[in-house]
Order: C-alpha cells, then structure tokens, then sequence
C-alpha cells in the first residue's frame, strides 16, 4: 500500500514554496523571451517515436515509450529542438525567416543514478530559425546570460566553444572515420582518459595535439594557444566564429561571464558550429547549454540554419539555495477573520484587497478575534484584519 504513496522514479511534487518559486522563474524568463521578440509555442507532450529519433544518437534507449489505439509508437519528448523542428516544418515553413520561438515545458528522459537528474525536469528556452551568422549565436548568448541574471544568479560562467575547431583537426590528420567517433564520444563525455588511450593509438605524431583540445579552457588567450597547433581551415574558422561571438558578445555587456572552453562538445550528431554550457559556483552540473544545429531541419525536408539554448529551471532553483538567495516567492499578505454578523463586510473587504494586487485568504467560517490572530499567524500571513462586533 505503501507505493500509492510514492511518486515514480526520477519525479518529484513541488509543494506550496517550491511550486511558487517554480513559477516565478518560469514567468520572469517567458517575459525576458518576449522582450527579445521570441513567441511562445506549446507542443504535445508525446510525439511519434520516429519523430524524436531525427534528431540522432542514442536517444531511443533513454525515451518513456507508449503505443496509441492504431499500435503505433509514441514516446515523450525528451528535449524541445526536435518539437519545434517539426512543427516550423509542419506549420510555419511559409512564414518570413527569422523565426523566434520560445517554449516552457516538461521533458522526459530516463537516467539512472545521476544526481540532481530527474526523469522528469522542466526547462525554458528559445529557438532562432534561418540566420547563420554569429550575431543570432552573440543574442543566443546574450539571451542566455540575461536568463540566469533576471532568476537572481549573480555568479555563473559561460564556457563558450565550437564543434568545428575539433572537426577540422581530426580531418586535418586524416583519421579513419571509426577513431573520429570515438575521439568524438571521448570528448562528449569529458572522458580525458579515454581521449589520451585513443590518440597515443593513432599512427601520427601530429595528432597528438588532439590530447591538448581539454586544455583549451581560459580567456582570450586560450584561442590564440588553439591556433599555433592547428593547420587547417575549418579550426581557424572556428576560431575566428569564436573572436566574432565575444566582440558580439561584449557590445551586449555579456563577455565578462564568458570562458573559452575548446573541450566544451555536446552532442557532435547534433549541433554544427559554437556551443556553451552555463555552470555555477559550487553546483557540479550545467545550468542551461545550447548552441547551432544547421543540419537538424534538413532531416525534416527543409535546410534552415538555426540555433538556441534551454535552460533548467529545478536547476536554477538549487543554484540559487547553493548562492544563499532567499526571496519569498509565497508571499501572503492579508488574513481576514470576521464575527458571524460582519460576514458581508468581510466578503467585501477581501474582494477590494484582491483587485488592488494582494494576496487574501478569507476565513471559511466565523471566528473569534484570537482564533483568527492565530490563524493568520500559522499561515505567515503578513497582516490580519479582524471584523467584529
């Protein structure tokens, strides 16, 4: 019996602070999206299991899984970008480019035995369709920066990188496609060990900078270090995509939250140009990431550069406990209490406080002025107003 009692693995409720919390970041961000001119969209929370597999990886073993009454599959989305890929295809193709679109939502993902990870999140975020240049990725930044700022995080950090700075090595020594994957993998999962094992592997001395790319994390300084080892186009270009972003970056007022860090992949099957990460003092896992996906609306029948970010909200919420920020979100401002004959005047009086903006909870049955003295103080009420004979 006691299971009844219990929420599935990887779930959690809010209570009453916790909920109200929740939402607040949750308005605070939909309003910061509007003001950049991004429309909110909502989508179905399942989508069709072939939908979700477009965007690549390994992501079927890690969707909740359920077959509708025609036995076809369908899954709960996991992310958002693959959603909306389908829906601009779908519903918004025709329209002028760009496209700014936002979204606040649930996902789903199964993960076992990783802190801080739910089966079950929730997360808000913004997708910029049909511009390829390094201004949408510096407002993708900016827009980023802005989000940890207006939830009340004072210190975080930016790690700024590009997906094709590795690429280019990799091609440059002419590695068989096999090894570029598992450099790839390595990379992804911050897995340096791994990384050496498989370069000291390889037949080519020069490829032995490719152990360098996790040291790749710092200031300015760190881009110039990067390009005395590389000898090939794409790197530079990377780089030089890198330099534009932060010059971008800094005209926002943003480039003081921003580290280079080379190391920083994420998905390799998914995004194409910079990617970045959020993180935190204190707390051991990202707080929002995105970056560019350009190949990802091919799939769908439609080539259109994009790009974006998503950014946890649970995980903007433990930050903030980890800073010592401490702002009540539940604030209740007004009990009112009332003798049987007041009743009216009690109705009256909680119906003005309340279209004047205040928070009122209105006793359910007559009181006496101590009961109702004590009532509003167990519910921390800021202030109770009594009717009485």
């Amino acid at each position: 019996m006691a299971g009844f009692l219990e929420t599935p693995y990887g779930t959690r409720d809010f209570l009453p602070k916790e909920a109200a919390a929740k939402r607040e970041i949750e308005n605070r961000l939909a309003k910061l999206f509007a003001s950049y001119g991004y429309e909110e969209v909502v989508t179905p929370t399942m989508e069709f299991l072939e939908t979700l597999k477009m965007s690549g990886g390994t992501v079927e073993q890690n969707l909740f899984k359920m077959f509708d009454q025609k036995n076809r599959t369908l899954a709960l989305h996991h992310e958002m970008t693959t959603p909306i890929a389908r829906l601009f295809v779908s519903r918004f193709k025709d329209l002028e480019l760009p496209l700014k679109l936002s979204y606040n939502t649930s996902v789903f993902r199964f993960r076992q035995n990783q802190p801080q990870r739910q089966c079950e999140f929730y997360q808000a975020g913004v997708e910029l369709l049909g511009v390829s240049n390094a201004f949408a990725d510096a407002e993708i930044i900016s827009l980023a920066a802005q989000s940890l700022k207006i939830s009340g995080l004072k210190e975080f950090k930016i790690c700024l990188g590009q997906v094709e700075f590795a690429n280019g090595l990799m091609e440059e020594f002419k590695l068989p496609l096999d090894v570029q994957n598992k450099i790839k993998n390595a990379l992804e999962c911050h897995d340096v060990v791994e990384l050496e094992k498989i370069v000291d592997g390889i037949d080519n001395e020069k490829a032995k900078v490719l152990k360098e790319i996790p040291k790749l994390h710092g200031g300015a300084e760190v881009l110039k270090r990067a390009g005395r080892i590389i000898d090939n186009k794409k790197s530079f270009t990377a780089l030089n995509n890198l330099v534009d972003i932060y010059n971008l970056a800094d005209m926002y007022g943003d480039s003081d939250k921003i580290i280079f860090d080379l190391g920083i992949i994420r998905d390799f099957e998914y995004y194409t140009g910079m990617v970045f990460e959020v993180y935190a003092p204190n707390v051991g896992y990202s707080l929002a990431g995105g970056g560019r996906y350009d190949h990802m609306l091919k799939d769908f029948g439609i080539a259109c550069p994009a790009t974006g970010f998503a950014v946890g909200i649970e995980r903007i919420l433990q930050a903030r406990e980890l800073q010592g920020i401490t702002e009540n979100f539940s604030a209740r401002d007004v009990y009112i209490g009332y003798h049987e004959a007041q009743v009216e005047d009690a109705i009256k009086k909680a119906a003005e406080l309340r279209a004047a903006g205040k928070i009122v909870e209105l006793a359910l049955m007559p009181q006496t002025f101590e009961d109702a003295t004590k009532s509003g103080m167990a519910k921390n009420f800021d202030e109770m107003i009594y009717f009485g004979q």
